[in-house]
């Protein structure tokens, strides 16, 4: 796999040239195409060994013009302040999109949790809330998990922030929690079957059988898997493939099945909690593993990648079969925009990643609802509004696609953008 590009010149690159079709103020446009405020510190920790580590860790709030900004918190070895720009930038675009009363916002800690203890892990996730707290808050800025960070260290640092506030409870400072520790029901599912509801969506309008579709994912991880167990239980399609791959040593392995396509609940049962599956039990159980690209040219009718940036560039691209339909993005900022043109050209329709993976960032918009109501939904009422509000996010993106004649991605950030700058005409902020 060829290395990333700059995640960050990648989110600007995209903003521009949806600026310029949308003939906006360059005043404005130099506005939304950097974030409004940026935080930097040291987390110092006493690890398990009695020594002293200094992580660093970022939070960045790109645009709160519609409401408290909102967004995950990465714990990852290669976590840079680009990425973390970058992500916020698309968070952005992401809650406007999705039609939710909120800004975008992302935050970041350089370090690999996988060789962390639990007891080291906790004294991370508490320091970095002692660095920031004065920052965040229910009605300034919403942190939740992502890659890297589970509910548990989510009721860490809601935990420390009551703490450092005056001790009131206040479970909405931090959504993604653990179900019983203020978080809510369907959390866990949201990302990945939001990305099969809207996939759903485009084999309706493309008259495709999702019965008789098959699909290959990038990608193990909760997203992915979530994703992958959705596309055969709620649609009744067939997975023929999943990954993983691991940006910080560059390796990676595809695990396919071709017939009935994969077992969900089996490959899940030989998974860890980041996304790596047991090789040597999948090769005993008859599956394939295949180099990390291999899920790209899969004769499939999607493709859903649901694993970190870039991963569909100039170069990968041109391994995509000519049977693809459909390009679901479940990870944040997948595809290049070189990757893009070529795209375009075959006609293959894009799910952009903010309307596609936005089912996470929802539900955590209503976990925070529930949290401050103190009252809470059973999880098929959290799912039906998120089928909803999903639903209805595609077809305002594809009633732009077709009325102006624009890619999906374009048409997207047409939508997204829009909403903020009146959000921000309407504040007086410009």
């Amino acid at each position: 796999m060829a290395q990333p590009t700059n995640a960050f010149q990648m989110a600007q690159r995209q903003f521009d040239g949806v600026s310029e079709i949308m003939n906006l103020d360059p005043e404005v446009s130099q506005m939304l195409r950097w974030p409004t405020r940026e935080y930097k510190f040291q987390i110092p920790v006493r690890m398990d060994d009695g020594s002293l580590q200094v992580f660093f860790g970022y939070r960045i709030q790109h645009n709160d013009a519609r409401g408290p900004a909102k967004g995950g918190i990465r714990f990852h070895s290669s976590e840079t302040i680009d990425t973390v720009r970058a992500l916020a930038l698309w968070m952005t675009w992401k809650t406007a999109v999705a039609d939710i009363p909120l800004g975008g916002a992302k935050g970041g800690v350089a370090v690999d949790s996988a060789g962390l203890s639990r007891f080291e892990k906790e004294r991370l996730c508490r320091g970095f809330v002692n660095q920031i707290f004065r920052n965040i808050g229910p009605r300034l800025d919403i942190p939740a998990p992502d890659v890297g960070t589970t509910p548990q260290m989510m009721g860490w640092m809601m935990d420390q922030y009551a703490k450092l506030t005056g001790g009131e409870y206040t479970p909405s400072a931090i959504t993604g929690k653990p179900v019983g520790g203020g978080g809510s029901l369907g959390r866990r599912e949201a990302t990945g079957f939001g990305v099969v509801y809207t996939v759903r969506e485009a084999l309706r309008h493309l008259g495709i059988d999702p019965q008789k579709a098959t699909a290959a994912i990038q990608g193990f991880g909760n997203v992915a898997q979530h994703a992958a167990l959705g596309f055969t239980e709620l649609l009744g399609g067939k997975v023929h493939c999943v990954s993983y791959w691991d940006r910080s040593d560059q390796a990676g392995y595809t695990v396919s099945c071709s017939g009935d396509g994969i077992d969900v609940a089996f490959l899940q049962s030989i998974t860890d909690t980041y996304g790596a599956i047991d090789k040597d039990k999948a090769l005993e159980a008859g599956y394939k593993v295949e180099d990390a690209n291999a899920w790209l040219s899969k004769d499939v009718d999607i493709l859903i990648p649901s694993a970190l940036e870039a991963q569909i560039n100039a170069e990968s691209v041109q391994q995509i079969s000519e049977k693809v339909r459909v390009l679901a993005e479940g990870a944040n900022g997948p595809t290049t925009p070189e990757a893009d043109e070529v795209l375009k050209e075959r006609g293959v329709f894009v799910i952009p990643d903010f309307l596609c993976n936005a089912g996470g960032v929802i539900v955590s918009y209503f976990e925070g609802v529930q949290n401050d109501m103190n009252y809470y939904w059973s999880k098929e009422e959290v799912l039906e509004r998120l089928d909803q509000k999903l639903t209805t996010a595609f077809q305002g993106v594809l009633e732009i696609t077709e009325g102006d004649g624009l890619y999906t991605r374009e048409a997207a950030y047409v939508l997204a953008i829009g909403r903020v700058v009146e959000a921000m005409e309407l504040r007086g902020w410009i």
